[in-house]
């Protein structure tokens, strides 16, 4: 185990205005680069796992061309291109954002590792993520397209990629920093606490997102992450907003302070 790992999510529908095609959030990314360097500033040995969501830049493409349920066509393929090309493009946007900020990320692009299994990861080599985490870098992964071994092509979410990371790394923390505070249920109140035992009481209350999103929204973020601390107990994830100032240094600094929604093992 690799101790006092953090993986951290920026949204895509927090650091992009997901209603306009390619539109980012400057000012929020700068605001969470800023976050995220005066936390290391005061826990230089914290290891963080950096990612995000490609909102209106990756989404909006795989959605004209499908390319979540497979790819097969040439004209699919083309899109295939066109959505690793948009994704690609928000990426490096981020990467300057944090560099500005003097956060020493460095972008790990999964589709040129990553395979996926019918619309999830089934392969992929971590040695230079490992690599980036030793010698004090912040490896940077966002949602990708992947070759598929039966769809022929696809996307791959951040949250599984994450999964699939988790396994390996294990780390303590996800934070997984959004638009919503958390999440919510049928009278729009923050759930504080989610467990495996508990989930199907509240599955009924949640839905895909309300804008473009190819990979499922808050259902199946929630699911994935379930699913997840069932096989890793010890894991704690959060789902929190990412819109409030100072919140992601909090949540990085003092755990017990993070807000929104914990999903957490069962109590024994």
């Amino acid at each position: 185990m690799i101790p006092d790992t953090v993986f951290v999510k920026l949204g895509g529908s927090l650091i992009t205005d997901k209603r306009r095609e390619a539109t980012p959030r400057r000012r929020v990314l700068r605001r969470l680069a800023a976050d995220l360097r005066s936390a290391l500033d005061q826990r230089p040995e914290m290891r963080i796992v950096l990612g995000h969501g490609s909102g209106s830049f990756g989404h909006w493409e795989a959605n004209r061309y499908g390319t979540r349920q497979g790819v097969h066509s040439p004209a699919q393929w083309h899109g295939f291109a066109q959505v690793a090309a948009a994704a690609a493009q928000l990426d490096r946007l981020v990467v300057d954002t944090f560099l500005e900020a003097g956060v020493p990320v460095l972008s790990l692009q999964p589709s040129a590792s990553a395979l996926a299994q019918d619309g999830v990861p089934h392969s992929w080599d971590d040695t230079n993520l490992r690599l980036a985490l030793e010698h004090g870098l912040i490896p940077l992964i966002f949602g990708d397209v992947a070759f598929d071994t039966r769809r022929g092509g696809t996307i791959l979410s951040t949250e599984s990629l994450f999964v699939y990371l988790a396994q390996k790394l294990h780390p303590q923390r996800i934070l997984l920093l959004g638009n919503a505070p958390g999440v919510l249920d049928e009278w729009h109140r923050v759930i504080p606490r989610i467990t495996p035992a508990g989930y199907p009481k509240i599955d009924r209350f949640l839905r895909g997102s309300c804008c473009t999103d190819v990979t499922g929204g808050m259902a199946d973020k929630v699911a994935q992450m379930v699913h997840l601390v069932e096989r890793i107990p010890s894991l704690r994830v959060w789902i929190l907003t990412g819109h409030e100032e100072n919140v992601l240094r909090t949540s990085l600094l003092e755990p017990e302070r993070t807000p929104g929604t914990c999903i957490c093992g069962d109590e024994p």
